[in-house]
């Protein structure tokens, strides 16, 4: 057995069930927050501009638009303990696998429905 099986392995055990999503889907996804001695979930709702990477180093960006007009983009780690779940709210129909554009775009963002 090589060294490069075992790593696969001991990456597969890491790997939790995660629902399918892609970019243009809005999703709420449920992180844990630890404040001193206590901790608490806190969700965090927005649109997948982008996935990249691959087993458990994949990663994927959500933006939403906060208080006041300015955007706010968070990088997660799909397989990250600190990740509690992630639910999928609407399904997008978009035609790129970066949004990158959407950073552009002023006021509420419409993405059609993937039926």
């Amino acid at each position: 057995m090589s060294m490069d099986n075992l790593v696969r392995i001991i990456e597969k055990s890491q790997l939790k069930e995660v629902p399918q999503f892609r970019p243009g889907d809005t999703v709420r996804v449920h992180v844990r927050v630890r404040e001193g001695d206590k901790e608490r979930i806190q969700a965090y709702e927005g649109i997948v501009i982008a996935i990249r990477g691959s087993g458990v180093s994949k990663t994927f960006t959500v933006r939403r638009v906060a208080a006041g007009g300015i955007g706010v983009e968070r990088i997660f780690p799909l397989y990250a303990p600190t990740i509690e779940k992630v639910e999928v709210i609407k399904k997008g129909r978009v035609r790129r696998a970066k949004l990158y554009y959407l950073r552009n775009v002023k006021g509420k963002v419409k993405i059609k429905e993937r039926k």
